[in-house]
């Protein structure tokens, strides 16, 4: 667990303490995506002793990155997100193992990079990424703490595992690629990703340490508000027809085109059909 004076302000606190720290240092984190929210996510968990971080981004830093993607500086555009976020991981605490995956998460590669996990943090931003990291996490019974950003707004939501609820409860199917807001078509300011990254990090510790455990965390959609400055949160149940831990789930999810945000075109051509179908009858 390194040197205790690093983390002597941690030690204090009786949910750490000696046991709680070496719980730390035995943990394995997967991150995937090192940006406005993996900056966050990265610094916490390496600066709180965690032992383990896999770090998974294909990207690399562009200057429009930099109003909020914190581990990065001016001088390293072009760079790989993933070697830069694994570096800074190292030099700000030497006794974390912080591994650059320079890979796009895939359907054939996502079970086996989220199945030694103890906890996998999304910080992807992109929706196939969340959805199959969302199926890969419910097949493999790991925990997955989400988390997305825009603008003023953000969410979080902990998925513990294959009893759900998970994502597909509160949305079954991925919407049409025109419909979603990104940062670079609503915009993002850095305290969004940095809070909504927080929160991520402070929820993989309580799980860690086991302040609370993975049920207690499950089933709840946390809300922040940055321009208003404040969260809600919402509760939600287990839907025993969702596709990934419903009662009979019915994914296929083998293959990449199986995450392809379908155009609004095609949204407008299965709802025509439906509606044709339903006249028919």
């Amino acid at each position: 667990m390194g040197d205790p004076r690093r983390h002597a302000r941690q030690l204090v606190l009786p949910e750490v303490g000696l046991a709680g720290q070496r719980r730390l240092a035995a943990a394995r984190v997967v991150i995937v995506g090192c940006g406005g929210l993996g900056a966050p996510v990265v610094a916490q968990l390496a600066a709180a002793g965690v032992g383990a971080l896999v770090l998974l981004d294909d990207d690399v830093v562009e200057p429009s990155n930099l109003n909020r993607q914190t581990l990065f500086r001016a001088t390293e555009v072009g760079e790989r997100k993933a070697t830069l976020a694994a570096a800074f991981a190292r030099a700000l605490a030497p006794d974390v193992e912080a591994v650059a995956v320079v890979e796009r998460l895939t359907a054939a590669r996502a079970r086996a990079i989220v199945r030694d996990a103890d906890v996998v943090v999304d910080c992807s931003d992109g929706l196939p990424t969340k959805y199959l990291l969302n199926d890969a996490c419910v097949r493999e019974d790991r925990v997955l703490i989400h988390g997305a950003a825009t603008a003023w707004s953000g969410q979080i939501v902990v998925v513990p595992g294959a009893t759900g609820p998970c994502l597909r409860c509160l949305f079954p199917s991925l919407p049409p690629a025109d419909t979603v807001p990104t940062c670079r078509t609503a915009g993002i300011i850095a305290p969004t990703t940095g809070v909504v990254g927080s929160l991520q990090a402070a929820a993989a510790l309580r799980l860690l340490l086991g302040v609370r455990p993975r049920d207690d965390e499950a089933g709840r959609f946390v809300a922040v508000d940055v321009r208003q400055g404040g969260t809600r949160t919402l509760r939600f149940d287990r839907d025993p027809s969702c596709p990934a831990c419903g009662d009979t789930p019915t994914l296929p999810a083998v293959r990449d085109d199986d995450y392809a945000l379908p155009r609004c075109a095609d949204a407008r051509d299965a709802i025509g059909d439906a509606a044709a179908a339903e006249g028919g009858r």
